[in-house]
């Protein structure tokens, strides 16, 4: 399928996905989320894939939802308003099932419903300039892709009231020190920094990194007594256990 909004590219186990509206500054639009959505869609199953890198071309990561182009949508009768959330919930949805790894790139703004779609992804890196905010409360609407509880079980709720509360912007810094990204750095090494998590995740077990994802993200929806009937009853096949075990017998 070809896509005008985003570009896919491939680099061996890794597939990059960059948001692709530059000169907005990656803004959201009904169409980029409906590509993105069929997109991830084509990535979950594909085998050759072990690590998936999300990025946005240009200054920025996105700016958020690009509330021009919805209303010109709107108007024109392309997309309806449910249309854009029902498919921003549906990439939450296959980004959290799918067996790869999806890290995303963070760097120039990145604002509300850009940062609900960076919470969607396993693992996150921001450039240590990044702008990162909820300005929700700013143009008087509600969060509709998680944001409301997702953040505050990232960074605790007292941040987020301040983050959602005053709109103001954190550098990719400040991100880090809260637990908001993995680790911020440089932006000259943000791809960088992105291939090198990829290749330390590449060379383990893809299967069991599957199952721990799984395990991770049900774990963290229920409590603690739960979680742990959880991983107890969980029953999958890794079936690369044996190359990894001949691997680890070599290298004694």
């Amino acid at each position: 399928m070809t896509f005008q909004d985003i570009i896919i590219e491939k680099q061996e186990a890794i597939t990059w996905l960059y948001l692709n509206r530059p000169a907005s500054l990656n803004a959201l639009t009904p169409k980029m989320i409906r590509e993105l959505k069929t997109a991830l869609l084509q990535i979950e199953t594909d085998a050759t894939c072990k690590v998936l890198i999300v990025k946005g071309s240009g200054r920025a990561f996105s700016a958020g939802v690009d509330l021009k182009a919805m209303n010109e949508s709107l108007v024109g009768g392309q997309f309806t308003a449910d249309d854009i959330l029902q498919d921003g919930n549906e990439i939450a949805k296959i980004l959290r099932r799918m067996p790869q790894p999806a890290i995303a790139l963070v760097h120039g703004h990145c604002y509300t419903g850009a940062t609900e779609l960076m919470m969607f992804f396993d693992l996150i890196i921001a450039s240590e300039d990044a702008k990162i905010g909820d300005t929700h409360a700013k143009w008087g609407i509600l969060p509709k892709w998680g944001m409301s509880q997702r953040l505050p079980r990232l960074v605790g709720t007292l941040k987020a009231k301040e983050m959602s509360f005053t709109c103001k912007p954190i550098t990719g810094i400040e991100a880090e020190r809260i637990g908001l990204v993995n680790r911020a750095v440089s932006l000259e090494n943000l791809d960088q920094a992105g291939i090198e998590m990829a290749n330390d995740i590449i060379q383990n077990s893809a299967q069991t990194i599957a199952a721990l994802k799984h395990l991770y993200n049900e774990g963290m929806d229920t409590t603690l007594a739960e979680g742990l009937r959880i991983e107890s009853e969980f029953i999958t096949d890794i079936n690369d256990r044996t190359e990894f075990l001949r691997g680890f017998e070599k290298n004694k």
